[in-house]
């Protein structure tokens, strides 16, 4: 890991560089549910301890990665995008829709629009779902599935027909990875499980936590940032005060209890616990419970340090605002609505 670390480091800031080591690491990283979990979080969260935005380049190629193997084909990658860097498209957008047609040799073709596609211009093939015409099933669905809805399909996106636009990216966080719109006309595709696998499957809900494992990662860089200024202080004599100790030490409670928490939860997922419809649920309360964490430990932080190295710190203002954009991966209350709904039907261990 220590290597990989530095590595991290050094290439922070540098896309092409950030997707290198994406491509290297995803030939050796571990795959959630087959028994090294917990390895897999704690490399993601280690990577974004590093740089929130290296964790956000590394994460979607490994569970696209993850994706084509969980699909079961030997080889459901188009032809020579196999080593290359992969994204995961799943967003939905008003006013746009990517729809998928057979061509008839086992194949689909897109025509449409996908939006937050991040960084889609310098990636080689992604994972994205479409929408299937009504009377149409995905290739290798077992018969009497129903047709239409949306399925799964891979793509070369150096394909013909494949146009990135460049988005107006104004943010603050994580300006190193836009996330635009990308038009498919006439573009082949590969299918990737049938109409509905995607999100019906429990891999779905392992990718959603390990990407709160990335959030948590973020979260431990900041608190670290927190602690070396409050050493930092203390060595020229300023010693910390209540209130900063108090907000040191619950930040230190909440970090704790979520590693645990991701420890635990991995464990379960290597059990098989967790490969039926109660995986959605338990990435809900995971999410959930992260996004929260982390957004409780910013706010600790940043009141304790004041906007001096918001102002003045490049490498603590970027982390935080990276970070900020990252955690609304999360829709917040209405995650929890799913999970209330879930509850209310019994799905809950209380």
């Amino acid at each position: 890991m220590g290597p990989l670390l530095e590595s991290v480091r050094l290439a922070a800031g540098d896309v092409p560089a950030l997707l290198g080591l994406a491509r290297d690491v995803g030939r050796t990283a571990p795959r959630p549910a087959e028994g090294s979990t917990a390895q897999l979080w704690e490399l993601l969260a280690s990577v974004t301890a590093v740089d929130v935005a290296a964790g956000r380049v590394l994460e979607p190629h490994l569970d696209a990665v993850a994706i084509l193997a969980q699909a079961g084909s030997t080889d459901p990658a188009p032809e020579g995008t196999t080593e290359g860097a992969w994204g995961v498209f799943a967003a939905e957008g008003p006013g746009l829709r990517l729809e998928a047609t057979a061509d008839g040799t086992g194949k689909y073709v897109l025509n449409g629009s996908k939006p937050w596609c991040s960084l889609a211009a310098r990636l080689d093939g992604a994972v994205l779902t479409a929408h299937l015409a009504a009377g149409e099933t995905a290739a290798g669905t077992d018969p009497g599935t129903p047709s239409g809805g949306r399925a799964a399909f891979a793509v070369d996106l150096h394909a013909p027909g494949v146009s990135c636009e460049t988005p107006e990216w104004t943010s603050r966080g994580l300006r190193e990875i836009p996330s635009g719109t990308v038009h498919f006309e006439g573009v082949t595709a590969v299918p990737v499980g049938g109409p509905g696998w995607y999100f019906q499957r429990p891999g779905f809900a392992w990718g959603g936590m390990g990407v709160a494992a990335c959030w948590f990662g973020g979260a431990v860089a900041v608190a670290r940032d927190f602690s070396s200024a409050l050493a930092a202080a203390a060595d020229k004599g300023r010693e910390p005060d209540q209130i900063a100790l108090a907000h040191l030490g619950e930040t230190d409670r909440i970090l704790t209890s979520l590693a645990g928490y991701l420890a635990r939860t991995a464990e379960r997922i290597d059990a098989g616990e967790l490969s039926g419809s109660g995986a959605w649920s338990e990435a809900l309360r995971v999410r959930g419970t992260v996004a929260a964490a982390v957004e409780r430990v910013q706010t600790v932080v940043s009141q304790n340090l004041g906007p001096g190295p918001l102002a003045f710190n490049e490498a603590y203002g970027k982390r935080m605002a990276d970070l900020s954009l990252y955690i609304r991966q999360h829709h917040a209350m209405r995650d929890d609505a799913q999970l209330g709904a879930l509850t209310l039907k019994g799905d809950r261990s209380w």
